[in-house]
């Protein structure tokens, strides 16, 4: 499959679009006309972009927006960097009080926008997708994993943007010389890390997991146990999860990041052999890697993955022609020739089928992480958006690390200590 240069991008559907010339703002919106889909954009209209984009990231956005406006003279979209995206959460949190200084749009994760959904705040975008003028029509479709994803209480309010999952990442000169192959199931990892662990005579760890959120909640959902409030913390299931990590950390043969945040520092220093994270830290492997040794990339050893990362959520105190002019701006960066440039630049996820099976994306010389990730993600699942999941999937993360950090305290009394936690985060 063949995909044109950024710049030169055309939609085929905007052809139906005129842009002609004038300014609109919050300020003016009508509440009754904004619920009516502008299929002709006869002014100019801006829009605003909140998002937490940074460095190369950010680089990339701002020549996408900017090819837009390109195509598209009529509509400016101008930028707004919030910082991290805790300062982002914040921000939007604080504004949401005042609507009418609201972005047209924003980068959020859909778990920071529930009460926003519930107040009816969003905008649905499901009518503009399929509507007969400006609509999806024959672009290609988003993953249907990934557009659920963008879902809140079963509304597609939001578009996927900046989406990852997870990898298997391993010091491919290590396993060689500890005669070890590289793991394609859990029970394979273990093993190998106790095998790296022993013949390497206690110097080096054989593997860990970033998150151990994303850890718990991937390990339960390949147990057919999807994490929401009725989730028993306590049964079999979240027992065998738990354990499983608890037994390679008390052998020695697993570790947590601990404070080092990410184990791929110490998978740099060589005293980690592999590790599992997000393919969005695959940059950082390799710079702190060069002229070391040869790392590898491989799909997370179980059959199910997650889908992380952010959308980007339209609210409803827009006008009607700025609703429009930021859904033509979704629907322009998820056309094929963008999602390939932005995957490219950034280590992000295609969303799209076609990019990811693509020889353009696939053969990338700087990056391992494509040719191994339409494999990593045959399966993927969302964490489900209700209220409080956000605050109690973060709850998760205290939790594990209190159980992985005291491996010779009482285990169950631990896991009772965190239903108690996770069962209050849930219902704050």
């Amino acid at each position: 499959m063949k995909f044109k240069k950024m710049g030169t991008v055309v939609l085929a559907t905007l052809a139906t679009v005129a842009l002609a010339a004038c300014g609109s703002s919050n300020d003016s919106k009508d509440s009754g006309e904004s619920d009516k889909i502008v299929t002709e954009i006869k002014d100019k209209t801006e829009i605003t972009f909140w998002h937490a984009m940074n460095g190369a990231q950010e680089e990339a956005l701002t020549k996408i927006t900017e090819d837009f406006m390109k195509e598209n003279p009529n509509i400016k979209v101008t930028l707004q960097n919030q910082g991290q995206y805790s300062d982002m959460q914040a921000k939007i949190n604080s504004t949401l009080q005042s609507p009418k200084d609201l972005p047209t749009i924003t980068q959020a994760y859909p778990g920071w926008l529930w009460n926003a959904a519930q107040d009816d705040m969003l905008v649905d975008l499901k009518p503009y997708m399929e509507d007969d003028t400006i609509g999806w029509g024959d672009q290609e479709e988003i993953r249907d994993a990934l557009l659920k994803g963008a879902q809140i209480d079963g509304t597609q309010y939001g578009i996927p943007f900046n989406k990852s999952t997870e990898a298997l990442v391993y010091n491919a000169d290590m396993l060689k010389e500890y005669g070890v192959e590289v793991p394609t199931t859990l029970e394979e990892f273990a093993k190998a890390c106790e095998t790296i662990y022993e013949k390497s005579n206690h110097e080096v760890v054989g593997g860990g997991f970033d998150s151990l959120n994303n850890y718990y909640a991937i390990g339960m959902e390949n147990q057919g146990v999807e994490f929401n409030k009725d989730l028993d913390f306590t049964g079999s299931e979240s027992k065998e999860v738990i354990n499983y990590y608890l037994d390679g950390i008390k052998n020695g043969s697993m570790r947590i990041a601990g404070s080092d945040k990410y184990l791929s520092g110490p998978f740099a220093n060589e005293k980690v052999a592999m590790f599992i994270g997000s393919i969005a830290g695959e940059g950082y492997v390799k710079q702190d890697t060069e002229g070391k040794f040869e790392y590898g990339v491989a799909p997370r050893p179980e059959k199910i993955n997650i889908q992380q990362g952010t959308d980007v959520y339209m609210f409803d105190s827009a006008t009607a022609e700025q609703k429009t002019a930021a859904y033509l701006l979704l629907k322009y960066m998820s056309t094929p020739d963008v999602q390939l440039y932005w995957a490219e630049q950034t280590g992000y996820m295609p969303i799209l089928q076609s990019v990811l099976d693509s020889s353009e994306y696939k053969d990338s010389e700087n990056t391992k992480v494509p040719a191994i990730l339409s494999e990593a993600t045959k399966e993927l699942f969302a964490i489900p958006v209700e209220e409080n999941a956000d605050p109690a999937y973060n709850e998760v993360r205290s939790i594990m690390e209190n159980i992985y950090s005291n491996p010779d305290k009482d285990t169950n009394e631990l896991i009772k200590q965190g239903a108690t936690q996770l069962e209050d985060a849930w219902n704050q």
